[in-house]
């Protein structure tokens, strides 16, 4: 049986002005006039993203405002797998193309905003002084420029009057009909036609960057056996009060250490519970890499001891006794001398 052919794409073939390339991919390109998204050959031919992050920032620009566009939402939607879906989102955050950042809603809870830019690169550059006021062009599409197929052959010059009759003055010639190209938007760098890709400055490291190695975990100055129990009584106790913080007997002597660091500050248990158990994430994926990075970064100093907190007095100088060698009356002074009853005869001036 032979294969179907599509005889309208074929028709469409046949009508295509000019010679068709020996080979190679043959565009026949028709106007979209409903549910069409417009895509840069900045993202469309950049060669240092994966396919899979230009198919998936396609999907995501194509979308209306206000699609959840996480990784699970994402996954749902379409048929590629979580992992694929994440690494494609990480290299358009590193591109500049994604940006994921938690906000806190007015009501307490902690959500994560995604802004997708469809052109970065147009973001970094300066705009004239008049551009505040009207905002940066959100659109931007190049207009095709008609061309006419001939150039019209010049009139000829009209035959010299006899000398006794007047030529009438000629008529002026009507201008030729041009299609100027209006000038290129300050957004658009190039046409549709360019294929060229063009290289994004990067505005986030890559992920494939080093990371910064992690803080160590506290340690208590002793690990008393009341601090131990303390702390182990804590953290198993922790699913009680947050579902998602179920911690393994190995996860719990691993974090037994950084919990008494807390204890032995005088940290009361509910605090440190609270501090453990506020504000999670929805799934919490890894419960003991969760608890160990809070017990790390939400350390509290040790408490100041109660002469730390006293105001400080002003300090008093106590001036010694001394022993007059006159009278050996005591008076206060700072080197042994006579007091000031046997200091003044001698002083006086001699008549």
């Amino acid at each position: 049986m032979d294969t179907p052919q599509n005889t309208a794409l074929m028709r469409a073939l046949a009508e295509v002005p000019g010679p068709l390339p020996t080979s190679g991919v043959v565009h026949i390109t028709l106007p979209h006039t409903e549910r069409f998204t417009v895509v840069g050959n900045h993202l469309a031919q950049n060669a240092a993203l994966s396919t899979a992050a230009v198919g998936f920032a396609v999907r995501i620009q194509s979308l209306p405002q206000g699609t959840e566009v996480g990784i699970k939402a994402l996954a749902a939607r379409f048929p590629e797998g979580e992992k694929l879906i994440a690494a494609a989102l990480r290299e358009l955050e590193a591109h500049g193309y994604l940006q994921r950042t938690r906000v806190r809603l007015p009501n307490g809870r902690m959500v994560t905003r995604t802004v997708f830019c469809n052109h970065p690169e147009a973001l970094l550059r300066p705009r004239p002084a008049d551009a505040s006021k009207r905002g940066p062009d959100l659109v931007a599409a190049p207009v095709a420029v008609s061309v006419p197929a001939h150039i019209p052959a010049p009139a000829p010059a009209p035959a010299p009057a006899p000398p006794h009759v007047t030529a009438p003055a000629p008529a002026p010639a009507p201008a030729p009909e041009t299609h100027q190209a209006p000038a290129p938007s300050p957004v658009t760098r190039q046409s549709v036609t360019d294929h060229r890709p063009v290289s994004t400055p990067r505005l986030v490291p890559p992920p494939t960057a080093p990371k910064a190695p992690p803080r160590p975990l506290p340690q208590p100055r002793e690990l008393t056996p009341g601090l131990q129990q303390a702390a182990v009584a804590l953290l198993s106790d922790l699913r009680r009060h947050a579902p998602g913080l179920v911690l393994s007997e190995a996860d719990i002597e691993r974090l037994t250490p950084a919990t008494a660091t807390w204890l032995e500050r005088d940290a009361h248990p509910d605090t440190i519970r609270r501090a453990l158990t506020t504000d999670l994430p929805q799934p919490v994926k890894y419960p003991a890499k969760f608890v160990r990075h809070r017990l790390t970064v939400l350390l509290p100093p040790p408490l100041p001891r109660t002469e730390e907190l006293a105001p400080a007095r002003p300090r008093t100088v106590v001036i010694p006794l001394q022993t007059c060698e006159g009278c050996e009356r005591a008076f206060r002074s700072r080197t042994p001398s006579l007091c000031r009853d046997c200091r003044t005869p001698c002083e006086q001036p001699a008549a």
